[in-house]
């Protein structure tokens, strides 16, 4: 059906079609509402839309409450509010000319498969005879590891759902430390002068019950930089959603860039996801955009390094370093930073390829500038991140990836290349 077909019908069919769109977005994965469908029929009752564009807007404005939902929805509406024209193309397709194979397969949109998943999902019916088989599992993997494996931007609406819950049940290992402050503690090893005085004081003078503190242990902080051009539209829903549960389990500054950078860290601490991505939605202006990872790092160094405390934290930096423009700053600040930080890994879902290497200009200015480098694409990376907070992991050394050709060889590992001592 199309936008100009469904308003040809008139008023009794269009709020019908609009709820069967909205029934379709919400299987994608969109919160869509009774109030947003009531909303979105009166919007298209009022406004005088001729064209397929202006109808789009005009549900958007309605339907679409944050930036990330705008390309599931931009899916599903191609395909439910489909152009006329689209059974001849698809004959067309089927005649006896085959079009020529390409040699190079397309990228998947983004959110494909949910779109997919939404319109085209299918219930068995009592009059078709349900196959019977007998399988046998032994040498099967179980749905949960098939989960652990499955790349992010392939999955579907419910495995979206289930990776984000794991995500949130993720548990971070107990590298709590000694830092400077001090606490009160009755078993502490240090005497408290001004405590010992007050008790003194409210006893009359006359006996000193002496208070004691002790170097507090908490986990070393963490500041995350992620990120959220166009070219990682895929992965950033999953990673604001791994951000807001790290910052529930330990002290988070969460960054994201585009072509400028945005802190993010007030948003994220909001107790429910949703608003925390709703605030960190709306603090971005540069979403899904291009990017500019030099010249977003020089912002971080300059005004937010010290004042994060990155000094003793471990920065973990999303991006796939597709950079061309500014190498030579980009270098710079990658220097800086790495020299400034505690540990800087390289988080990259680009190596879920496995013919990856290291051919961009800009990641192979990055990688010996980095401690680790490792792939972010799916819940198993995630789960192996978490652990490597604590120790480290088996990412390798990052420079070994610049010497590994396209589709050449095993990819690089061994043992970690230790931190260096800044």
């Amino acid at each position: 059906m199309t936008a100009a077909s469904a308003a040809a019908d008139g008023p009794g069919r269009l709020p019908e079609n609009i709820l069967y769109f909205a029934r379709a977005l919400r299987d994608a994965g969109l919160p869509v509402g009774p109030g947003a469908v009531l909303d979105a029929v009166e919007a298209a009752r009022t406004a005088s839309f001729t064209a397929r564009e202006d109808f789009r807007a005009v549900l958007r404005a309605v339907m679409v409450k944050r930036r990330e939902h705008a390309v599931l929805f931009d899916g599903v509406f191609d395909v439910f509010w489909r152009r006329r024209g689209f059974l001849d193309q698809l004959m067309g397709a089927m005649s006896p000319k085959a079009p020529p194979k390409s040699p190079v397969r397309p990228k998947a949109e983004a959110g494909a498969t949910r779109v997919a998943d939404a319109l085209f999902r299918r219930a068995p019916t009592a009059a078709e005879p349900q196959p019977s088989l007998d399988l046998d599992a032994r040498f099967t993997v179980s749905a949960a590891e098939v989960l652990r494996t499955r790349d992010f931007a392939q999955m579907g609406a419910a495995e979206v759902a289930a990776a984000l819950a794991a995500i949130r049940a993720l548990r971070l290992p107990a590298d709590a430390r000694r830092i400077r402050r001090l606490a009160g503690d009755p078993r502490g090893s240090r005497v408290d002068p001004r405590r010992s005085f007050r008790r003194s004081l409210r006893a009359g003078g006359g006996a000193i019950d002496l208070a004691r503190r002790e170097r507090v242990e908490e986990p070393p902080p963490v500041v995350a930089i992620c990120d959220i051009s166009g070219s990682m539209a895929d992965y950033t829903r999953v990673f604001l959603h791994f951000l807001h549960a790290l910052s529930a389990q330990r002290r988070v500054a969460s960054f994201l860039f585009g072509t400028r950078l945005t802190n993010v860290t007030r948003a994220l601490t909001h107790r429910d996801v949703d608003e925390a991505l709703a605030a960190a939605s709306a603090a971005v202006p540069d979403w899904s955009g291009g990017t500019r990872i030099g010249a977003s790092l020089r912002l971080f160094n300059r005004h937010w390094l010290r004042r994060v405390g990155a000094g003793s934290a471990t920065v973990l930096l999303f991006t796939d370093g597709l950079e061309r423009d500014g190498l030579p700053e980009l270098e710079a600040e990658m220097r800086r930073l790495q020299r400034s930080c505690r540990r800087l890994v390289w988080l990259n879902p680009l190596l879920r390829f496995d013919g990856f290497a290291a051919q961009a200009s800009g990641i192979r200015t990055m990688l010996p500038l980095v401690d680790e480098f490792r792939p972010i694409h799916n819940l198993k990376a995630v789960a192996e991140l978490c652990t490597a907070l604590d120790r480290g992991g088996p990412g390798g050394d990052p420079r070994a990836w610049l010497a590994r050709g396209p589709g050449e060889g095993p990819r690089p590992h061994g043992p970690v290349r230790p931190a260096p001592a800044r």
